[in-house]
């Protein structure tokens, strides 16, 4: 990878307000990013501005003070908080004899160093990649470009246009390689929801406490930690639900402000998970002051994903810090809208397993049914598809079957059986 993704122990960390936006970069988070890259941040540079400089970013004149401060203290990185464009990039580390990189950057070498899975590894390739393709420059003085004038013109390709070339090479091959694990994602995805077992997708904000929830829950072993990005690979995990038998937990990457669509776009097969589930659980830090902030975030990046219309249910975790009881709020139609718990305490738990009972149990229906002794074997398939809730016997040997299924389940079965089931129903499903 580019030189610019190296990271330095000491940085300067520039931070601009513009009066024209409503929203801007929150500093404390860009500290935490840094703080999670493993940079040390020795001092702040702040400043206010109407509009980005067009050659510095911050205007020529505080972009002296930060290479000033660059030699008086002896870092060797600065990192922006905002995205900067490749000129200003250049510009600023040709005056401060340092490398410069932006917020796009710095996330993009957290989530490099959170990668642990083959998918991983190369989906946050792929998006360095395709972020590194707007900013390349020569990276060897010795070969010129191609000059006109006689004498001067030389057979092939520059060097620029070789690394260009070979970039799109290797993002060719990448982009090959995800489109074949996705294949095998989306294999394992139809064999579950052939086997009707419901997802529910683990989203928030990152450092919301996802995996903290993820590890209670499934009593999984998910790296967890107080930090931003600490879990990056998706996690699928089954867990058994009263009331509705086994469902698949997926724990999912934290959403960020102003995630990097590059890498959006290059983790969509994972976030696929999130796309396709039937409940989303979306986990919000109640202990945070910026939380209706970062539930937006959220939702911006569901809406990204196309993953936005899909059933929610508002997980409110740590709750110990304010001192809070566990509880769970319902809206007008009596479901379950909002959980508070503590995932680290466990207080809360039972209640969540009971909101996310009731909201995928809506799915089910009740059907009894009486098979005579001729029709043994779709008590067998009925067994199969773990529906069974209470089955009995009388003394002319017909079973009788108190099944809980899905209705697109129940219906699959009786096409499988060219409609015979319906004649065995003693009682209407029951929705």
């Amino acid at each position: 990878m580019s030189e610019l993704n190296a990271v330095s122990e000491q940085a300067i960390l520039v931070h601009v307000n513009f009066s024209q936006q409503h929203t801007s970069e929150d500093l404390g988070e860009l500290k935490l990013l840094v703080s999670s890259a493993g940079v040390q941040a020795i001092d702040v540079v702040t400043t206010s501005r109407s509009a980005p400089d067009a050659k510095f970013f911050v205007g020529s004149g505080k972009a002296q003070d930060i290479a000033n401060l660059i030699a008086d203290t002896g870092a060797t990185l600065v990192i922006f908080n905002h995205a900067l464009s490749p000129a200003q990039t250049r510009n600023l580390e040709r005056l401060c004899l340092a490398r410069v990189i932006d917020r796009t950057t710095l996330i993009l070498d957290i989530f490099a160093q959170r990668a642990r899975t083959f998918e991983g590894k190369l989906q946050v390739e792929l998006a360095q990649l395709k972020h590194l393709s707007s900013r390349l420059v020569r990276g060897w003085d010795s070969l010129d470009r191609q000059k006109g004038g006689i004498g001067l013109r030389g057979p092939g390709e520059t060097q620029l246009e070789t690394d260009r070339r070979l970039l799109r090479e290797r993002v060719k091959a990448l982009q090959a390689r995800l489109a074949k694990l996705q294949t095998q994602r989306q294999q394992g995805r139809r064999a579950r929801q052939r086997a009707e077992v419901p997802v529910v997708s683990v989203v928030g904000y990152t450092n919301a406490g996802k995996s903290t929830l993820f590890n209670r829950l499934t009593k999984a072993d998910v790296y967890a930690a107080d930090q931003l990005f600490a879990t990056l690979d998706p996690t699928l995990r089954k867990l058994p639900l009263k009331g509705v038998g086994d469902i698949i937990l997926a724990d999912t990457v934290g959403f960020i402000r102003h995630l990097p669509h590059d890498l959006v776009a290059a983790f969509k097969s994972t976030l696929q998970e999130t796309r396709d589930a039937d409940l989303q659980l979306h986990v919000v830090d109640v202990a945070d002051a910026r939380k209706g902030d970062n539930m937006q975030q959220v939702a911006k990046v569901l809406a990204d994903i196309d993953a936005d219309q899909l059933p929610q249910l508002l997980v409110f975790n740590k709750i110990d810090l304010l001192g809070q009881p566990a509880r769970i709020e319902y809206n007008d139609a009596g479901q379950p809208v909002a959980v508070y718990l503590s995932a680290m305490t466990g207080a809360g738990l039972d209640l969540l397993a009971q909101a996310m009972a009731q909201l995928l149990s809506e799915r089910y229906i009740d059907i009894a049914l009486a098979l005579p002794p001729a029709q043994a074997s779709w008590r067998s398939r009925c067994h199969q598809q773990d529906c069974v809730v209470q089955e009995q016997y009388t003394e002319d040997g017909t079973c009788h079957l108190q099944l809980r299924l899905s209705a697109a389940q129940w219906q699959r079965m009786v096409k499988q059986s060219q409609g015979v089931l319906e004649n065995y129903i003693v009682s209407a499903p029951v929705i």
